[in-house]
């Protein structure tokens, strides 16, 4: 069992503006010990010097993405710190590339703690009952539910734990760890918004994530 719960690994996202799974691994590498993460984030080349949380993210940008042929919208608003990094050519590339994912990818939330309390006690009700229906040994049950919420929910449904999809080697929560690094600023993808043209009405379906990440493959270039 790891010597950190959820809430030392979000509280070590807020102050340093790192990623979850770095929090999380740079929490395993230290057993726990919250400074000496922050530490372990900042010789890594994750986390500035100074502790970033009492630091507000009050600049940014509002982004937008239309999909080709005005399938689908989104707007999304990244924050940081100051104009000078918002006016960037990083920090913009960032925000076009997260808006490029809401489109493909359809995230219900941002982060793994915005997903409503109720909503994830039922998934790991679920999840719970397709093991025993395997036959799993009851003491393994919890820690293969969390791998299930880890590897599928969080992965499918959280903006940030979603593999990129101009890189599927990183998460988008990764992606912006990178940007922190770059940019010395905390950043952070505080909303969104998607609208897809007849969503609700019955209509041919199509692979609006290949065709995105097409459409990405345009900018790659």
């Amino acid at each position: 069992m790891p010597a950190f719960s959820a809430q030392d690994v979000k509280n070590l996202r807020d102050e340093t503006g790192v990623g979850m799974m770095d929090c999380k691994k740079a929490l395993t590498e230290c057993d726990g010990d919250h400074d000496k993460a922050v530490e372990y984030l900042r010789k890594k080349g994750l986390a500035s010097a100074e502790k970033r949380a009492g630091r507000i993210a009050a600049e940014g940008v509002v982004g937008s993405y239309i999909h080709m042929g005005g399938k689908i919208g989104v707007l999304v608003e990244v924050n940081c710190e100051s104009d000078f990094v918002a006016n960037g050519d990083i920090f913009k590339g960032f925000v076009k590339d997260v808006a490029m994912q809401i489109a493909a990818s359809n995230p219900r939330w941002i982060n793994r703690e915005d997903v409503p309390a109720d909503v994830l006690e039922k998934e790991k009700e679920i999840y719970m009952d397709q093991a025993r229906k395997e036959g799993k040994p009851e003491k393994m049950l919890e820690k293969i539910v969390e791998g299930k919420l880890v590897k599928k929910f969080y992965a499918e449904n959280c903006l940030v734990d979603m593999a990129c999809i101009k890189d599927d080697s990183m998460t988008i929560g990764e992606l912006l760890s990178t940007i922190v690094s770059k940019t010395g600023e905390k950043v952070s993808i505080r909303r969104f918004t998607r609208y897809q043209m007849g969503e609700g009405l019955e209509k041919r379906s199509n692979d609006l994530a290949a065709e995105v990440a097409a459409e990405m493959a345009k900018y790659s270039k």
